[in-house]
């Protein structure tokens, strides 16, 4: 195990560190009562602020690092994230607060009487929301704010952690913040293009096992696409193949996916020759992953498609659809042109009669 610091100033971090590594507040007592046991917040270190200007390595002796200042007055989340992962070891884990959109809604309504909270809810969450997300208002909203008081959804947070190397073994709300327990099991992504704007590109397995961008329209939280295999322990799947009670979804996003708007910038895949009209549906690394090997093997041998044969099969659960699937590709071998003009014209009956619903 690495000694507890490699420099005179990280040396001296640490014993500035040290000194709060139990604080005596309120605020400890209400987090170790509401953990309860399966957690001993006396062996985590507590940072006095979330300066990532200097460096800090723990020794086995304690758990982790716990930071009490929420991340929404953090500029750049996944920076301080990483940083708390460089200064931990495989298993020691970090406790981190965010006040999420979900309680900062409640908090604004309850603060403000009607009916002045709502419009103003509306404009902070179009300031603090939306700005951010769109290129040409980045800078605008960067530039009022200086990246503090930020939104955050609880689902964008757990997908900031798991990108950036952490398990969530934990999470509690105490009055308005969310308190998160992750553990430490990988280096951080590094990703540069989280789905994060409207447009979004999305890691999928595309032919010869390719991984392939895929264009669409964001119907998620931001950093979503990292925790499907959290979602999927949690929820499994339900009719369809798609995961069931999937929170990461958004409001409008459902209204977009119900009519397959969310899919209208697939069509620059079908132009770059990524995909074809019609075909199996391309799939996460996830995803993926749960297809026995041989219909692993036989889906790469062909691109994926923007009209998969579930709306003209309409299988249920995962079994029916890799049979559908397995069906299609397998018909597709012997007569392309033919297999795809016949699912083409029976998915369009399935969806222009209202039997088929995009979820």
């Amino acid at each position: 195990m690495d000694s507890v610091a490699t420099s005179l100033q990280e040396k001296e971090l640490f014993q500035i560190v040290r000194e709060e590594s139990t604080p005596r507040s309120s605020l400890y007592d209400d987090l170790q009562s509401a953990f309860g046991s399966k957690h001993d917040l006396s062996h985590f270190v507590w940072l006095r602020d979330n300066n990532i200007e200097n460096s800090i390595r723990i020794t086995s002796d304690y758990i982790g690092i716990a930071s009490r200042d929420r991340l929404n007055n953090v500029k750049r989340i996944n920076k301080f994230l990483e940083f708390l992962n460089r200064s931990i070891h495989i298993d020691q884990s970090i406790l981190i607060c965010v006040e999420t959109m979900e309680s900062r809604r409640v908090r604004i309504l309850n603060k403000y009487p009607f009916p002045v909270n709502y419009p103003y809810y509306f404009m902070d969450f179009v300031l603090k929301r939306c700005f951010p997300k769109l290129k040409f208002t980045r800078k605008i909203y960067f530039h009022l704010t200086k990246g503090r008081n930020r939104v955050v959804s609880f689902t964008e947070m757990l997908g900031r952690l798991y990108s950036c190397g952490f398990t969530v073994q934990d999470h509690i709300r105490i009055g308005y913040l969310t308190y998160f327990i992750a553990t430490k099991v990988d280096k951080p992504a590094y990703d540069m293009e989280p789905t994060y704007g409207s447009i979004v590109k999305l890691r999928r397995v595309g032919h010869q096992g390719k991984i392939i961008k895929v264009y669409k329209l964001r119907t998620m939280h931001p950093y979503s696409e990292y925790i499907q295999g959290y979602v999927f322990d949690k929820n499994n799947l339900e009719e369809g193949g798609k995961l069931k009670d999937d929170f990461r979804l958004t409001s409008w996003g459902k209204v977009m996916r119900k009519y397959w708007l969310d899919e209208v910038p697939m069509f620059i895949n079908l132009l770059k020759g990524d995909m074809k009209l019609v075909g199996v549906r391309p799939l996460s690394q996830h995803f993926f992953g749960l297809y026995p090997e041989d219909m692993q093997n036989l889906r790469i041998q062909f691109k994926p498609g923007l009209i998969p044969p579930y709306y003209a099969d309409m299988p249920n659960g995962l079994d029916e659809v890799i049979e559908s699937e397995r069906r299609y590709l397998l018909a597709y071998q012997k007569s392309p042109i033919l297999t795809d003009i016949k699912y083409f014209f029976k998915a369009g009956q399935n969806i222009l009669f209202g039997k088929a619903r995009s979820k």
